[in-house]
C-alpha cells in the first residue's frame, strides 16, 4: 500500500514538472492515521473489549501518528489554499504509542485496566512511521501546523550543481512518529473524543 501511495505522488509531481504552464494545480497531501477510518485499529480494540478478550498489540512501544477526520480535512483545505503545482503537504500530527492508544480506548469504554496481549511484530511492520524523509525536511517550509515541501523541478544535468549547492541549513532528521509531539494517556483520550464515532461508542459503553 505504501508503494502505491508513493507511485501516486510521483505521478502527480511528474505532471506538475512536465506541465509548468498548466492551469491545473496538482498538489499532494501525505497522512498519518485517520482515527476510526477504514483500516483503523480502534474498532478492533472496541470489538475485543465488548467480547471480553485481551487487547492485542504487536509491540507496545510502537508509535503511530494520530489525526481526527477534521484534521485530515483541514490538511486538504490548507493545500487547496496554499499550494503551487507539485507541492507536498504534511500536517504536524501528534503521535502516541499503541499501548497508550489501546488503554485510552479502553478507558473511554469504561475499562480502566484492560488485559493486554503482546503478540509480536508482524513481518514488515515498522516501529515508527515516517511522513517526511530527511531530504524532504531539508527543503521544507514551516507553515505553522503544516510542512510544505515544494516540487524539485530540476533536470538531470548534474553538472549544473557541481560548484554551487543549497545554502539553506538542512534539517537533519526524518519527521517520524517518534520525534513529533507525543500524546500522553489523557491527551489521547481527549483527541479520541473529537471523533464522533468514538464519542458515540464511549457513550454506549460495553
Amino acid at each position: 500500500m505504501g508503494m502505491s501511495k508513493a507511485l501516486m505522488e510521483k505521478t502527480a509531481q511528474a505532471f506538475a514538472r512536465n506541465h509548468p504552464d498548466s492551469q491545473m494545480r496538482v498538489a499532494v497531501t501525505r497522512y498519518g492515521n485517520v482515527m476510526y477510518s477504514r483500516g483503523s485499529v480502534i474498532p478492533l480494540f472496541i470489538e475485543q473489549l465488548r467480547a471480553g478478550r485481551p487487547l492485542t498489540l504487536t509491540e507496545p512501544t510502537m508509535t503511530r501518528f494520530l489525526m481526527s477526520l477534521d484534521q485530515s480535512v483541514g490538511l486538504v483545505l490548507h493545500a487547496f489554499s496554499q499550494a503551487a503545482s507539485g507541492d507536498l503537504f504534511v500536517r504536524k500530527a501528534a503521535a502516541a504509542t499503541v499501548e497508550t492508544l489501546a488503554r485510552a480506548v479502553a478507558s473511554l469504554m469504561g475499562v480502566d485496566d484492560p488485559e493486554i496481549a503482546v503478540i509480536g511484530s508482524r513481518h514488515g511492520e515498522k516501529l515508527h512511521e515516517t511522513l517526511l524523509s530527511v531530504e524532504e525536511m531539508a527543503k521544507s517550509y514551516d507553515q505553522g501546523d503544516y510542512f510544505r515541501v515544494p516540487l524539485d523541478a530540476r533536470g538531470l544535468q548534474y553538472e549544473l550543481y557541481f560548484e554551487e549547492g543549497d545554502r539553506r541549513i538542512p534539517r537533519d532528521k526524518d519527521f517520524t512518529s517518534a520525534n513529533t509531539t507525543q500524546l500522553d494517556f489523557q491527551q489521547t483520550k481527549e483527541l479520541l473524543l473529537t471523533v464522533p464515532e468514538m464519542r458515540a461508542e464511549a457513550e454506549a459503553g460495553l
